[in-house]
Order: structure tokens, then sequence, then C-alpha cells
């Protein structure tokens, strides 16, 4: 036993020996690269910014944002506000405009750059420096614009033969493009100094010009075999700024309404089941549309009661799912 415990105790200070003799390890601390303390500045040809982000696509994201953001920043010295033309009104605030277009323009895609450099500098942590060649920027915002337009212009040919109706939706789609344009358009002024953007806005001038004529022209009229059921569509239509009037004109089109009701009784409640045909007409007669919807009205008060609170329901619809789904109409 004595023996055993020599040993042991041998063992021990061997042990304490070791464990005193071992050294820290200290893990030297990266150093930076001399492109993320000092990235290289923009110039007169280039843009670039340096980002950072949790993984290098989201770092070359930042780095693009960055750019964008110089291009917007550029606007309040390098941009003369001019008179903005929007759905219904005129908009000639200068400092609203510069504001507005700051914004937008940071929503500019850009597609044409240079990585120059990419690095993980620690846990979750990524740097990329990012250059963007500003003629070949100004050519691809170009190259893009130009094709949208090449499209509208193929869009309007078509349209020449179709209904007032189809025409008009086609025109606010072309409208829904005008905020990435008129952005676009700045930016490239921006990139080139020289740049002509006249012929773009004389046509996105004659696109809104053709909206507003057809919006201020179409006109409808409800037909109902119930005639409470007439003005909810009636207020749907007038609050996207139609005209309600029985008039004959090629821009006039009907909404025939048609309901058969059945009377029913559950839980203390008088109901009036409902199915509601919609068919929308053109000048000729034409049939351009239709649909049928199932409401049910309900009251506990009687069956008139019941019928009157198929509009509130009808309403309610219209205001959930929009008087276009409503009509299977795009208006």
């Amino acid at each position: 036993m004595n023996k055993l415990r020599i040993i042991f105790l041998i063992l021990g200070i061997f042990l304490v020996g070791g464990c005193g003799s071992k050294q820290q390890v200290v893990v030297a601390k990266k150093a930076l690269p001399s492109w993320v303390i000092h990235p290289p500045l923009s110039n007169s040809l280039e843009l670039i910014a340096l980002g950072e982000g949790e993984n290098q696509q989201d770092a070359i994201n930042n780095a693009l944002s960055l750019i964008a953001s110089t291009l917007h920043v550029s606007i309040s010295s390098n941009f003369s506000a001019k008179t903005v033309v929007k759905e219904g009104s005129v908009n000639s605030s200068e400092a609203t405009y510069i504001n507005e277009t700051q914004s937008n323009v940071a929503k500019i895609q850009i597609s044409e750059y240079e990585l120059l450099h990419v690095k993980r500098l620690g846990f979750k942590r990524y740097a990329a420096l990012v250059k963007v060649n500003k003629q070949k920027l100004f050519q691809g915002l170009k190259n893009e614009i130009d094709q949208k337009f090449m499209i509208f212009d193929n869009d309007i040919k078509n349209l020449q033969n179709a209904n007032a109706l189809k025409q008009l939706a086609a025109y606010k789609k072309m409208k829904n493009s005008f905020g990435y344009i008129e952005n676009a358009l700045i930016v490239m002024k921006i990139l080139k100094k020289n740049f002509d953007d006249t012929k773009y806005l004389a046509k996105l001038n004659k696109i809104n010009a053709q909206y507003q004529y057809l919006l201020q022209h179409i006109s409808f009229w409800v037909v109902s075999n119930m005639k409470s059921l007439d003005k909810p569509v009636v207020s749907a239509l007038t609050q996207q700024k139609f005209i309600i009037k029985n008039v004959k004109s090629k821009m006039h089109f009907t909404i025939y309404i048609h309901v058969k009701i059945q009377k029913a009784n559950a839980y203390g409640f008088t109901l009036a089941r409902s199915e509601i045909s919609f068919i929308t007409k053109d000048y000729k007669g034409e049939v351009l549309a239709s649909n049928v919807v199932h409401i049910t009205g309900q009251s506990s008060q009687g069956y008139a009661i019941a019928k009157q609170n198929l509009v509130k329901r009808l309403n309610h619809l219209i205001q959930k799912e929009g008087i276009s789904k409503v009509l299977n109409v795009r208006l």
C-alpha cells in the first residue's frame, strides 16, 4: 500500500508540474486589408463603394446600395427639378420632387458592376469592394428604357382596334412603369451631363395624356332587377373616376345585374340566399365579361330586412375584392 501511495504521489507531482508548464496561446488579431481601411474613392469615370454584410452577397448588395445612394445625393446639386405630372395632379415643388426622387433612385437596379475584392473578416462578417463604370451603367439603363418603349410602341399599335376598357387597362399598365423610367432618366442625366431626355419624356406625356383621355370619356350605366344593388357598383365606379351616365358613345358600357333570391330560415334568422350575375356589354351590345357571385343576406327582423342586407354584403365584397374582380373586367 505504501508503494502505491508513493507512485500516485509522484504521478500527481508530474501532472501538476505539466499543467503549470503550459503556455497560454494568444491568437494574433488579423490585420484588415488596406482596401478595407482606406477604400479607393470614386472618380469621374467610376463609382466605387465598400460594403459589409453577413455573407458575400449581402456585402456586394450593400456596396451597390451605397453606389445608388451616391447617385441620389448628387441630385440636389446636379438636377434641376422639372414639373412632374402625376395622376390627377401637377406637382412642381422642387424640394418635394428631389426628396421623392432621392428615395426612389436608390431602387435603381445596378447589374453592370465589377467585384474588385471580397474577404471574410470574421464570423458572419464579409467585406466587398465594388466598382461601377459610369459609361456602362448609363448604356445599360438606356438599353433597358429603349426596350421598354419598344414594347410600349408595339402594345399601342395592337390597341388600335381594342375597346376602350382594354385600352385603359393597357395604358394603366404602362403608367406603372413611369416611376422607374423617370428615376432612370434622372440617373442618366447625372452620369452624362449632355444626355437629352426630351424624346423619352414626350412619350411618357403622350401615354399619360391618352390614359387621362380614356378615363375622362369612358362611361357606365348600371341596370338591375333589384334597384338597391346598383348603389355598391355605382359607388365603386365613381371612386375610380368613371362617368355614370346613360349616353351613346363608343366608350360607353352597360352593366346588367340580375339577382335570384331564395328565402330560408336558420337559428332564428331569416335568410335571403342570392345568386347575383353581372354582365358587362359594350355600346354595340356585345358581351365583354360576366361573373356570378353568391351572397346571403340575413336578419332577425324579417325577409325584407334580409334582402336589404344583401346590399351591405355586396358592398363589403366589392371593398374586399375590388370592382374589377367582381365584374371580371380589368379597370
